[in-house]
């Protein structure tokens, strides 16, 4: 129980009641905006398109779905992308959203309303879901599929276990593929700008008879090395990469009651793991050192990455009347090998010359997947105009087995491996799940979801080389499974044709997690299944003649038995735990308006305030003298985290968008676009601590274009992060005070063609 006299809680109820109290006037002031004189409203004559999406697996629009949803599409989702930036590029533009990364482009961490995993290890499990073309993505090395040749983003914020199921205790990412169609159309889109950043996309496809039709679309980009190691007194040899993705869709539609849509895609990165910097940031604050620079590093060790993916997926729809039948098939695999000088800097304080900074000892590893391969099955049935009440009922089935070796290397007696030590687990679930939907009125829509789900992990690791001297380690093994059910209520009624106001409670549910990375330790861990209960409360409405659309959530949810990961400290060892309880609170606002026929705008805003509550957690801080700000815990060398925010959730997250066109002629215009990204200070690990933390970022983007043939023709000047702003993204806290930043100032121009 927690005390009434928490301040912190004072605080979280008295932000919930302001954004309720937000809530209820906006719905009055929109009541009122509508219902103005016609010769009071706006005289322009464009509209926003309707938004359709699919998170409760059907086509609807999004201001009838009772769920927290932000949406990105064409030229949005084309702007933030054109600097050839990964999945992390979304961090900050969507409400709530927060992704980061130590190891790069790919291996994506995504927190939604706070919750997420810092786990850097390959068998990490994610609260968030990332669902790609209806296959979930469950391994980390997945959810970095690139961006290239989409119908539409959609984020959907808060427990998900019912119909997506797996994983989603804290929101789904949805990635939708443009699908093939009978007309023939594509395009193409090539740019070229600093440090060599070249970057090619394109797609084309259409009809090959009258049942069958084709899409094939690809994605090329690279960046030159662009950091200098002055230790090898290497110019321009880091941070550089090279990247190739395809996907061939074929659609088979003979009629309208039978379609098949088969899918191959693949994937490979060649380049630079993530930069780790040692002693960049000034002891007893977050601040660079004095003479800190972005374009150079000096390490003794090898730094390198290679990712390849491939998968395919076959998404089967039968009409039989008065249900139709889904079957969706996919087959996910990945082969990486990352490795990095992990204690950023060269040599050590028992091996000089050593630097930059106190280095105390070298560290250098890898970890790589030699075996991984996940298979999922769905079955489900949809209900065919049922009158009032419409159903859909199914069954899933997920199988993952994967092997992750972890290496370790001797960097001062050149590079040779001196540990070893290996993870293999088997990942079976199923789930039966329902949902409903019953039209109690014309004005009220009650929807209800059950799902059960059992899951079984088989995991086994050993170790064979110690790279401290602890010799060999026997296999472990260990065999988690638990079943639970899942469950979600939501009403919207229908304040009058444009604005409708909704309210869920869902129970979202994580199964058992296993952590054994046994190069530094002897113990593999296990974090209990997780269950968390959410209720939100919004209102969406149509503005303006369909000129403005308005999302605003306000939500509260508490996690019983969170499962954190413990990441670094003196030995360098992750570590699960759980928490008794985490809670979170706070606003979401999404808004679109066409403020004139020329000028179009988009605001994301969000609040965040979460908060770990167990009186007894403690954990150990850092290895590598920081400042540690959390109380000392009741074991010797540990700290307190009770109270503590969850880490990397940034309590203000906001973002702007803004389009302005001038027509120039039949079927031409100039345009100026803007966009920008804001997120607060965050907290690096579970501890809190002087140094590791990471202060507010804001990132803009800028892009000038023409374009012709309306539209089909475009040329643009376009920067990324237009202010380099330079800010720390991460840490790592088990040797010195060592960081990673930010990706630095870009800019190139672009040319696209559409037809």
């Amino acid at each position: 129980m927690r005390k009434n006299n928490n301040p912190r809680l004072t605080l979280r109820r008295s932000v919930l009641a302001l954004a309720v109290a937000a809530l209820c006037g906006s719905g009055v002031v929109l009541a009122q905006d509508e219902a103005k004189p016609a010769e009071d409203q706006d005289d322009g004559t464009a509209q926003l398109d309707v938004v359709t999406v699919t998170a409760q697996r059907r086509v609807e629009n999004v201001n009838e779905v009772p769920i927290a949803i932000t949406t990105l599409a064409d030229e949005k989702l084309d702007v933030i992308g054109s600097g050839g930036d990964d999945i992390r590029v979304l961090s900050g533009r969507l409400p709530s959203l927060n992704i980061e990364s130590s190891f790069g482009r790919a291996f994506p961490r995504f927190y939604i309303r706070g919750l997420g995993n810092t786990d850097f290890d390959l068998n990490a499990s994610q609260p968030v879901s990332l669902v790609y073309d209806d296959i979930v993505q469950e391994n980390p090395l997945l959810k970095g599929f690139p961006m290239f040749d989409l119908d539409s983003v959609e984020m959907l914020r808060g427990p998900q276990g019912t119909l997506f199921g797996r994983n989603t205790p804290a929101g789904v990412l949805k990635f939708n593929s443009r699908r093939p169609t009978q007309d023939a159309e594509g395009y193409a889109q090539v740019s070229y700008g600093a440090l060599g950043n070249a970057n090619f996309e394109g797609a084309y496809g259409g009809g090959l008879n009258e049942a069958w039709s084709l899409r094939a679309s690809a994605l090329y980009q690279r960046r030159d090395d662009w950091v200098d190691n002055t230790r090898t007194a290497g110019d321009d040899e880091l941070e550089g990469y090279k990247e190739f993705a395809a996907r061939v869709q074929l659609l088979y539609a003979p009629s309208d009651d039978t379609e098949a849509l088969f899918n191959v895609h693949a994937r490979s990165l060649d380049g630079t793991a993530r930069l780790f910097r040692a002693n960049i940031i000034q002891h007893g604050s977050n601040d660079f050192v004095p003479g800190f620079d972005r374009e150079s590093i000096s390490i003794d060790g090898t730094n390198l990455q290679e990712l390849d993916t491939a998968g395919a997926n076959a998404r089967l729809r039968f009409d039989l009347g008065r249900v139709t039948l889904y079957s969706v098939t996919g087959y996910e695999t990945a082969d990486s090998l990352s490795r990095g000088d992990i204690d950023g800097g060269y040599g050590a304080s028992f091996a000089p010359p050593f630097g930059p900074g106190f280095i105390p000892f070298p560290a250098e590893s890898a970890d790589g997947l030699p075996k991984h391969d996940q298979w999922s099955q769905e079955f489900r049935f949809e209900s065919n105009e049922w009158g009032d009440f419409d159903w859909q009922a199914g069954l899933f089935w997920f199988d993952e087995q994967i092997s992750i070796d972890s290496f370790n290397y001797d960097t001062l007696g050149g590079g040779v491996q001196n540990g070893y030590a290996r993870q293999e687990q088997d990942n079976t679930a199923w789930a039966l799940f329902a949902s409903g939907e019953y039209q109690a009125s014309d004005d009220l829509t009650l929807r209800a979801g059950l799902r059960y789900t059992k899951d079984e992990k088989d995991f086994t690791a050993f170790r064979t080389q110690s790279p401290i001297g602890a010799g060999a380690l026997a296999p472990i093994h260990v065999s988690p499974s638990d079943t639970d059910v899942s469950w979600d209520l939501s009403a919207v009624y229908a304040l009058n044709d444009a604005v409708n106001v909704y309210g869920r409670v869902a129970r979202g549910f994580r199964a058992p997690s296993i952590q054994g990375r046994l190069l530094f330790g002897n113990t593999v861990s296990v974090a209990d299944s997780e269950t968390s209960l959410s209720i939100e409360a919004g209102i969406k409405a149509d503005l303006f003649e369909q000129r403005a659309r308005l999302g605003f959530a306000v939500f509260d949810y508490t996690v019983d038995d969170l499962q954190l990961t413990a990441v670094g400290g003196a030995a360098n060892f992750n570590t699960l735990i759980n928490a008794a309880e985490a809670n979170g609170q706070g606003f979401e606002l999404d808004l679109e308006a066409l403020l004139t026929d020329r000028l179009s705008v988009t605001v994301g805003a969000s609040y965040n305030d979460t908060e770990i509550n167990d009186p007894g957690l403690a954990i150990q801080p850092c290895g590598g003298g920081c400042t540690v700000l959390d109380p000392a815990g009741a074991s010797a060398g540990t700290v307190s985290i009770d109270g503590n925010s969850l880490p990397n959730a940034p309590k203000w997250i906001g973002n702007l968008t803004a389009r302005y066109g001038i027509p120039m002629g039949d079927g031409t215009e100039f345009f100026v676009f803007t966009d920008w990204a804001y997120r607060d200070k965050v907290n690096f690990f579970l501890y809190e601590s002087a140094e590791f933390q990471g202060d507010a970022l804001v990132e803009g983007g800028l892009r000038v274009g023409y374009n012709w043939e309306y539209g089909n023709k475009e040329v643009a000047l376009f920067g990324r992060n237009i202010t380099d702003a330079e800010e720390l993204v991460g840490a790592i806290d088990f040797n010195n005070l060592t960081g990673f930043v930010n990706e630095p100032r870009l800019w190139g121009v672009e040319f696209t063609a559409r037809f």
